[in-house]
């Protein structure tokens, strides 16, 4: 008798864990994690004059070719935006609202304020004396004014219906140290920070940094080594881009940015820490070519890039500079992006035999 009781809680047990083994198993796959699909987004440099036509032949030749998102170029003008997103969204794109964030270049308002504009430590303002070229017109985050002006053209953009994000460009300081394989096109030599690249020494800016730390540092025998001046200027960009990031979501928007290659690189080029800012998604502008690398350091700076975004919910999406690349580099460009874990990819000035490239990479 005491044998068949044993036996009988030993079959009892077994189903109860038989049971819970199957309750365990149809839980874990009821609710499967979706991981989101390789994007394909394109910037596309839309024509202030441009027939509503060309924009949808270039819309319907992005969306054949499997582009998923389009970052349209709108000059921070929310009234265009609303006219050409629509052609955009029609053909199944989805549109971001890309713009010029601290270059403002021929920005009508801020022209009326000198005061605004970033100063070089050589004393030239960018607003009548401009670094590298002409449409280089910088304005000072720390300017009270100018920030809140930035922060308008966000929330302008950011209530048009039916884009997903406002996308910030040159969210950044200019370039201290150019690309190396940009130093011949301007006849340069930077194997230090120069006078007439090294920003902002506008009066907006060095007051505020003297008020949060006792110094001058127009003052300074040599700025370059003053780390809290160098961190002040990375926080001053991080401060503008969280606030964009609180406008965008108030609006049910996202917050996206193109960005230098990794954070490391950025901080050092052009005072952009970016995995230090809140923001959805970034697009590294790892433009192989620019640098004077191939494309295995594309695959290095996604690397490095998605390493210093391990904590946070950031996506990366590599960008990728089309005009020097081959059809077949392109190709390889897109799998070893694939391959890095990345969350997309992105293209700036595609060519039409890479149209095809693209398709079929999917």
């Amino acid at each position: 008798m005491k044998h068949n009781i044993y036996l009988i809680i030993i079959t009892l047990l077994f189903v109860v864990s038989c049971t819970q083994q199957k309750k365990e198993t149809i839980t874990q796959t009821d609710n499967p994690v979706v991981e989101a699909p390789f994007k394909y987004w394109a910037w596309y440099g839309a024509g202030a004059n441009v027939a509503d036509s060309i924009h949808r032949n270039q819309f319907k030749k992005y969306a054949s070719a499997g582009i998923d998102a389009v970052l349209i170029d709108t000059r921070a003008d929310a009234d265009y935006l609303s006219k050409v997103a629509p052609l955009a969204i029609k053909e199944g794109l989805e549109v971001h609202a890309w713009m010029f964030t601290m270059n403002r270049p021929g920005d009508t308002i801020a022209l009326k304020h000198p005061d605004w504009y970033m100063v070089s430590r050589s004393g030239k303002s960018c607003f009548d004396d401009r670094p590298y070229v002409d449409y280089y017109q910088w304005l000072s985050p720390s300017h009270p004014e100018a920030r809140k002006h930035i922060w308008s053209l966000v929330e302008g953009l950011a209530k048009v219906e039916g884009i997903k994000s406002v996308h910030l460009d040159y969210i950044r300081y200019p370039d201290v140290f150019l690309p190396v394989g940009l130093l011949p096109k301007y006849n340069l030599v930077q194997n230090e920070e120069l006078p007439d690249f090294d920003f902002d020494y506008s009066m907006a800016s060095v007051d505020k940094f003297k008020k949060l730390f006792g110094k001058d540092i127009t003052q300074a025998e040599v700025p370059a080594i003053d780390i809290e001046w160098k961190q002040f200027r990375l926080n001053e960009i991080k401060a503008l881009v969280d606030g964009a990031y609180d406008i965008a979501h108030k609006h049910g928007k996202d917050l996206t940015a193109a960005v230098f290659p990794y954070p490391e690189m950025a901080d050092h080029m052009v005072r952009q820490r970016w995995d230090k800012w809140n923001i959805d998604a970034v697009l590294p502008m790892i433009y192989n070519n620019f640098y004077n690398e191939g494309l295995d350091w594309v695959e290095f700076a996604t690397k490095q890039g998605l390493t210093d975004l391990k904590a946070k919910q950031t996506q990366l999406h590599t960008g990728l500079y089309l005009p020097e690349m081959t059809d077949d580099e392109l190709s390889k460009a897109i799998a070893i992006v694939k391959k890095t874990g990345a969350s997309g990819v992105a293209f700036f000035d595609i060519q039409e035999s890479h149209f095809e490239v693209i398709k079929a990479s999917h």
